[in-house]
């Protein structure tokens, strides 16, 4: 017989088993910058980004001081003065003003032309657009010496010398194939579908282009118009080939004239010059996401 005791066996509870320790991966561990590596980089960043805007600070202190050459230029303006503007903006007015009306007419010009051009190319079914696309990228590596050249015969035959209309379109020569690229990468990325749903809802091929493919296909036009705007606003080529006397004169040729009459006073040069970069300044922030959109819009179908 075996002999049992009252006291019963003391029972053991089943411990869960313990989680495997969890490690992150080698290419997160390595990721991490390590002490003053991550300083040593971002030093090196802002060294680069201050050399890079040091031009664009030295023609606003510049602007900002007294009459004076720019070798005699404190490296602070200490001592403001906003002489150097008011001479810019009582003589150099007209020349923004012609510059403002030949960057709007490029615009206008160039997108009324480009914009149906690429609607075609993109998505109608025509035999010959791979030559044309093929003549619009010859188009843009012409210099540009060589079509001003040209375009002073013609536009002294036709009587557009000194013109405004003159600036206009060579200005707009240049923006149109900037924007049929643009604008055709844009919209071969529309699904045709889209197009053929508004055709059987009875929409005609311009009603479908303006009611459908143009609104979808706003910031290819508005990349399209700012690169025109900042190509004919920045232009020098054509205001010196194309404009022999002062009726008609950009700002790009008023500070090249200026340098001459005001050589030894660089506040009054530098302002006009502050001046002429403030639109573009302003449009390419304003535009800055749009522009962005533009230009990756057509990459990935």
């Amino acid at each position: 017989m075996t002999e049992t005791t009252g006291r019963a066996a003391p029972t053991t509870s089943p411990q869960p088993p313990a989680a495997p320790a969890v490690t992150a991966p080698r290419s997160a561990r390595r990721s991490r910058p390590v002490g003053e590596h991550g300083w040593g980089s971002t030093a090196v960043g802002v060294a680069i980004i201050a050399v890079m805007l040091f031009p664009l600070y030295w023609m606003l202190n510049v602007s900002l001081q007294r009459s004076s050459g720019a070798v005699a230029t404190p490296v602070l303006p200490f001592d403001l003065s906003f002489d150097g503007y008011a001479t810019a903006l009582r003589e150099q007015s007209g020349n923004l003003l012609t510059s403002l009306v030949v960057a709007v007419g490029a615009v206008v010009l160039s997108l009324l032309v480009a914009t149906p051009a690429a609607y075609a190319l993109a998505q109608l079914r025509i035999r010959w657009a791979g030559g044309v696309l093929l003549a619009v990228l010859v188009s843009q590596m012409v210099p540009g010496i060589v079509i001003a050249n040209a375009l002073y015969s013609a536009y002294s035959d036709l009587g557009l010398l000194n013109s405004v209309a003159g600036l206009v379109l060579a200005d707009a020569g240049l923006g149109i194939p900037f924007g049929i690229l643009i604008m055709r990468a844009f919209m071969s990325a529309i699904p045709t579908s889209v197009v053929e749903a508004a055709r059987v809802d009875g929409a005609g091929q311009v009603r479908a282009f303006v009611s459908v493919v143009l609104p979808m296909s706003r910031n290819a036009l508005i990349t399209a118009g700012l690169f025109t705007f900042l190509f004919a606003w920045g232009d020098f080529l054509f205001a010196l080939t194309l404009t022999t006397t002062g009726e008609v004169r950009p700002v790009t040729l008023g500070i090249y004239t200026y340098i001459g009459t005001f050589v030894n006073d660089w506040s009054a040069v530098m302002a006009t010059a502050v001046l002429a970069s403030l639109p573009a300044l302003l449009l390419l922030v304003v535009a800055q996401r749009y522009v962005s959109a533009g230009v990756t819009g057509g990459a990935v179908k």
